[in-house]
């Protein structure tokens, strides 16, 4: 049965290949540990929280 082998070229472009997807995802990791997303996070279930606890406020200010 006719095996085709890889040249050497078809390896070392998927083994960069390999390397670039890893390597980018490492770097966008570092990056977005960069972010306080915990922070932001938290201040919008607060304020989710109050206006759910307080319906009956927003109506009355409409009328």
């Amino acid at each position: 049965m006719g095996e085709e082998k890889l040249e050497t070229w078809q390896i070392i472009l998927i083994i960069v290949a390999v390397l670039g997807y890893i390597i980018g995802n490492i770097t966008l990791l570092k990056y977005a540990t960069k972010f306080n997303v915990k922070n932001k996070l938290d201040k919008q279930i607060k304020n989710e929280e109050v206006s759910e606890e307080k319906p009956e406020d927003k109506q009355s200010s409409k009328d």
